[in-house]
């Protein structure tokens, strides 16, 4: 895959005033189901909306879904929204949005640091930054 494709990356509070500002701008969540149910999920209720779950990785072997293309198409999402990608660090939405912008979306966008963000030096996420961190709306199972 090739860098620079995708439209680039956004901290956490960007993309939450890109979806407070768009109305039609989507959150995809590219994280393993697990990770949904025990870690939490952004909460986009206040605007109406919910974060679209599509894994990129199979749980637990954390091999490429093979049916991800597929599977965000199956969303009904429109190729023309801006699409705001998410995952725990920023490192497989990267991946996410790059492989959706070679088939055609047209904005999609990185959320660096994700929703844990990076690691602390006692290597413990949810400490440093990310979506969490942020203070941005979330809820876990």
């Amino acid at each position: 895959m090739t860098e620079g494709i995708y439209a680039g990356d956004l901290t956490p509070k960007q993309t939450w005033e890109i979806m407070v500002e768009n109305p039609k701008a989507a959150l995809l969540d590219v994280r393993t189901p697990a990770e949904w149910a025990y870690v939490g999920l952004p909460d986009l209720s206040a605007l109406g909306r919910q974060p679209l779950l599509v894994p990129w990785l199979m749980f637990p072997s954390m091999q490429l879904n093979p049916d991800f293309l597929n599977q965000v198409r199956d969303t009904g999402i429109d190729p023309q929204q801006d699409l705001l990608i998410i995952c725990r660090s920023g490192v497989r939405s990267k991946s996410a949005a790059i492989a959706l912008s070679e088939i055609g979306f047209k904005t999609c966008y990185n959320i660096a640091y994700g929703f844990e963000g990076d690691k602390d030096p006692g290597g413990h996420r949810g400490t440093i930054n990310g979506w969490k961190v942020d203070g941005l709306p979330w809820g876990q199972g």
